[in-house]
């Protein structure tokens, strides 16, 4: 048994639980999720594109299975683990948008796609393909493929539209795959924080996207599927009317690098922040500084430093202070805030903070309603 079921099972559906929890603890506001969830799957219906929302954000299958429920096509999984975790839960529709390559992958690939309904895959080199084909075979399986396009941080995809071309004439040839179409994600773009700059910078990554979609084109290979955006960039690119399915993951959660950013310019925050790290302080000896017990351990350090939300002043400065503390600076604020005052965070970065906590504590108001499983965690391989 783990130690959130341990310590908490049994405050779920107590009115005021939140408040008892052992801290610091993932807490997930169930009713700001629906309404993101929502929001993001009525703006893609309405302008008749598909959602297929990036499960590297949550990793969890009950929240698959809401996005699910209200439309959307699928998901997105970053590595084979995700994506065989989020299949044993029922998830179909699942998109792997990271390469596969490595031999012991591949057969994994292959074996998921003899058993997963709806299986999609990334490639962006013909050896690749020939590879994942092979290995095919011997599951008796087949597989839909999508080129990868490399939008011009020379991370992954094919690095023109000749190469793009080449790598679908290779799985054309292959008789266990099949060319759905591309996938193109703009990774630095999205968390541009002004949004003119933000849109111009997606304009002219767009208009090479659509010159390696008219080489495809022109060489008989027209996609069907053109996946990609996200969070930062969801409705610039809904207006740009390009792609066929939208791939954004944090928009179920809203986290301080996508909350500085105008999402949609005008200022508005088109979603909630439905996620946060409950902590507490321990420490209290001085005016201006309270000791609180989250740290490098329980918040990603990629994204900067947290933000407080609530239990404290939101102006507070944070900066950690190690692996078990972090501090909240504040004129006073050793006066106001006492050892056991329970404060709530904003995360700097959902994705990797969530990857350091076994369950989200799904709370609805101040209550405990449910203790879900991060199912993915620390699959990454």
């Amino acid at each position: 048994m783990s130690d959130d079921i341990r310590l908490h099972a049994h405050l779920v559906g107590r009115q005021g639980s939140r408040a008892d929890l052992n801290t610091p603890v993932l807490i997930l506001d169930v009713e700001a999720l629906d309404r993101n969830i929502a929001a993001l799957a009525a703006l893609t219906a309405s302008h008749g594109v598909g959602l297929r929302p990036h499960a590297k954000t949550h990793k969890s299958v009950d929240i698959a299975k809401r996005q699910l429920d209200a439309g959307a096509l699928g998901v997105c999984c970053a590595k084979i683990g995700e994506a065989e975790v989020l299949a044993e839960g029922g998830i179909a529709g699942i998109l792997i948008t990271s390469p596969v390559a490595a031999p012991r992958a591949i057969e994994r690939l292959a074996a998921l796609a003899a058993r997963a309904d709806g299986l999609m895959a990334v490639v962006d080199h013909p050896a690749v393909a020939e590879r994942i084909d092979a290995m095919l075979g011997a599951e008796r399986a087949t597989l839909d493929v999508v080129i990868d396009i490399d939008p011009g941080i020379a991370r992954t995809g094919v690095a023109s539209a000749d190469a793009a071309v080449d790598l679908a004439r290779a799985i054309a040839a292959l008789p266990r795959l099949r060319y759905r179409g591309v996938q193109y994600y703009c990774g630095s773009q999205q968390h541009i924080e002004d949004h003119a700059e933000r849109r111009a910078a997606i304009v002219e990554r767009t208009d090479y996207l659509n010159s390696v979609i008219a080489a495809l084109a022109d060489a008989g290979f027209a996609p069907d599927i053109v996946t990609g955006s996200g969070t930062g960039t969801h409705r610039i690119d809904l207006a740009l009317g390009v792609f066929t399915e939208l791939q954004a993951g944090s928009y179920v959660f809203m986290d301080k690098q996508y909350l500085d950013c105008d999402l949609t310019g005008d200022g508005d925050a088109p979603f909630e922040t439905a996620l946060g790290v409950d902590a507490r302080v321990v420490s209290a000896n001085h005016s201006g500084l309270v000791t609180i017990d989250a740290g490098f351990k329980a918040l990603s350090t990629d994204g900067g430093v947290a933000l407080v939300r609530r239990g404290a002043p939101e102006s507070a400065f944070f900066a950690f202070m190690g692996d078990e503390h972090s501090a909240l600076i504040a004129p006073d604020i050793g006066r106001t805030l006492a050892p056991g005052d329970p404060v709530t965070l904003t995360v700097p970065h959902c994705d990797p903070t969530v990857n350091l906590y076994d369950h989200y504590h799904v709370v609805s108001g101040d209550t405990l309603v449910a203790i879900w499983p991060v199912s993915a965690r620390g699959r990454a391989r």
